[in-house]
């Protein structure tokens, strides 16, 4: 079975850096095949995508995203890494980490993930 665990996230004031980590088990076999992507939310708004890892290593970000946020993986995309930089309040959210078998370039669709994790929460001060 597929499992995702985010961890990493933290409270902290705006200006400042995390590094989220996505453990993903259950997808060795296949994940060449998969998207990995990081999604945040926030109570009462739509899930939005952050950036995916396409199946052949090519990555997308959102235009919210470009500059600040940086995926990266050790080996075989586990684990995946979030680096925000230069944190502001609108970062605040839960950010979770999701796989799935996509096809085409439409990346930022929820429901077009198979696979999440419990979402880690990240928090913002001024």
């Amino acid at each position: 079975q597929v499992l995702l665990v985010e961890s990493g996230g933290a409270s902290v004031q705006a200006g400042g850096s995390l590094r989220l980590s996505c453990a993903a088990s259950g997808l060795t076999d296949s994940y060449r095949s998969y998207f990995l992507a990081w999604f945040r939310q926030v109570p009462g708004n739509e899930r939005e995508g952050v950036v995916s890892a396409h199946s052949d290593g090519r990555t997308t970000y959102a235009d919210s995203a470009k500059g600040r946020f940086t995926i990266s993986w050790d080996n075989s995309k586990t684990p995946l890494y979030l680096l925000i930089d230069n944190l502001n309040p609108e970062d605040t959210a839960l950010y979770y980490c999701a796989a799935g078998v996509i096809y085409g370039e439409h990346w930022s669709d929820p429901s077009d993930y198979n696979y999440w994790g419990k979402g880690t929460q990240v928090t913002v001060s001024s």
